[in-house]
């Protein structure tokens, strides 16, 4: 049968038509079959235990706060949660361990905020990229201190800025490393006071202390928690809480913002982030227990103990939290001119 040129280009055009709609159907049908996969896992989840990772090692803040909430999302759920300490690296082993998992809601970062907001500007080659973390929750806050030896002659914010500038280049600070928060936390208070002081880094909190109580150096920008008990027993003094609000475990201490610098705040907190590409459902069901874990009293207490205030929140609060820390801190690593690799 001979076919003209004009039937069977119709013919053509109805085939592609054809094949177009067979294909759009298969693409929505294809996006509707992850969907319910997603939701049934998502239902089910979780059906196994569930493993923290923590970046630093066992005992420190970070870990007794994931020990807590591991314990109590296991009872909740009825499924072990494992904490597994992988320090290293100011936190990146243990943060690529995450990021290299599995996107399926099983293993989970529970992170200070060196390995989330500051390493990216502080190390050259990360092996991982922070920003796709999927954020899903932030735990609780603990306010840095600024903390000087006894005999310093300032008693408050405003007096250790006049002490500063009438001597430059003598007043020194103590770190528990270069990058560290207290580090940078040294760093921004003397840009913005326009002060030069000198940088002394320790490995590790410990030692730093120690040089505070010895009396070898003048500051220590650091925990709150760390440096209560010596502020007790009277060897150090606070002159300034780098919180948004007093400290609940220091209410008499003023902030640094009551000092004169209102735009200076410094904190330790703590988060719990999962591998992108984690299912928004499981994420969503993270989030909802943990936060109504931090609603508990003894939760709250233990948290407490430690210095930390509870935050909680949604996961969109906590990206557009994190997203802040960064550009902050990368501005203050910008100006201390410092790299880690």
């Amino acid at each position: 049968m001979k076919i003209d040129r004009r039937t069977a280009t119709a013919r053509l055009l109805s085939g592609a038509a054809g094949l177009g709609t067979f294909g759009s159907a298969g693409l929505f049908g294809g996006l509707a079959q992850a969907q319910a996969q997603a939701s049934s896992a998502a239902a089910r989840y979780p059906d196994k235990p569930i493993r923290f990772i923590v970046n630093f090692p066992a005992g420190g803040t970070v870990d007794v706060m994931a020990r807590t909430v591991g314990q109590k999302l296991g009872e909740k759920w009825g499924q072990s949660v494992i904490v597994e300490n992988r320090p290293g690296a100011g936190g990146n082993i243990g943060t690529q361990a995450v990021a290299t998992a599995d996107p399926d809601g099983y293993t989970l970062l529970v992170s200070p905020p060196g390995p989330l907001s500051i390493n990216q500007n502080l190390y050259r080659n990360l092996p991982f990229d922070p920003q796709k973390l999927r954020s899903v929750i932030l735990l609780a806050s603990v306010p840095n201190v600024i903390t000087a030896r006894p005999d310093l002659p300032a008693g408050s914010v405003k007096e250790l800025i006049a002490y500063a500038k009438a001597n430059p280049g003598k007043v020194t600070y103590a770190s528990q490393g270069n990058g560290s928060t207290s580090h940078l936390t040294g760093q921004m208070f003397a840009t913005m006071t326009g002060t030069e002081m000198v940088h002394v880094p320790f490995k590790g909190e410990g030692p730093a202390l120690n040089e505070l109580l010895a009396g070898r150096v003048d500051l220590f920008f650091g925990n709150i928690s760390a440096v209560l008990k010596f502020r007790q027993d009277q060897k150090v003094k606070l002159l300034g809480s780098a919180s948004v609000k007093r400290s609940i475990m220091a209410p008499d201490v003023a902030t640094v913002a009551e000092g004169g610098l209102p735009d200076f705040h410094s904190a330790a907190w703590f988060a719990m982030a999962a591998p992108a590409g984690t299912p928004e459902p499981i994420v969503r069901k993270l989030n909802a227990a943990v936060a109504e874990i931090l609603t508990q009293a003894d939760v709250r207490e233990k948290f407490g103990a430690l210095g930390g205030e509870v935050v909680g929140g949604s996961p969109q609060e906590m990206d557009a939290f994190v997203q802040a820390e960064r550009e902050r801190w990368k501005k203050v690593i910008a100006s201390a001119n410092v790299t880690l690799d």
